[in-house]
């Protein structure tokens, strides 16, 4: 089993940025590829961005391209995703994720979930 915590959400102004983080606990965080979701009100939860198992690798979204940036630390088991540039659309819960496989874009491909943090960019 892998927890994954998710933090770092918040109310912040169009244009601002945030950092998000997800701290991991349980098996080897390495050993995982991870992935951040997000999730409008009222919509379906899509892939945003890939980090590969050493974090020299990502892939994302063409919604965030150029604007997020994920990344890793597997010493502090932890997963990043700053976001700059943020526009209203931007707004939901973000959540982390754990996969055998990176790039992964798919809900079905992820084992473990976090919680999910708020994001709220206002106009």
């Amino acid at each position: 089993q892998v927890q994954l915590v998710e933090s770092g959400g918040g109310l912040v102004q169009a244009g601002g940025s945030l950092r998000l983080s997800c701290t991991a606990s349980g098996r080897t965080f390495s050993d995982y590829a991870m992935g951040w979701f997000r999730q409008a009100p009222g919509r379906d939860r899509k892939f945003a961005a890939a980090v590969s198992w050493n974090g020299d690798t990502q892939y994302y979204a063409d919604s965030v391209k150029g604007r997020f940036t994920g990344s890793r630390d597997n010493a502090k088991n932890t997963v990043y995703l700053q976001m700059n540039s943020l526009k209203p659309e931007d707004t939901a819960v973000y959540y982390c994720a754990a996969s055998h496989r990176f790039g992964a874009t798919k809900r079905n491909e992820y084992i473990y979930w976090g919680q999910g943090t708020q994001v709220i960019v206002s106009s």
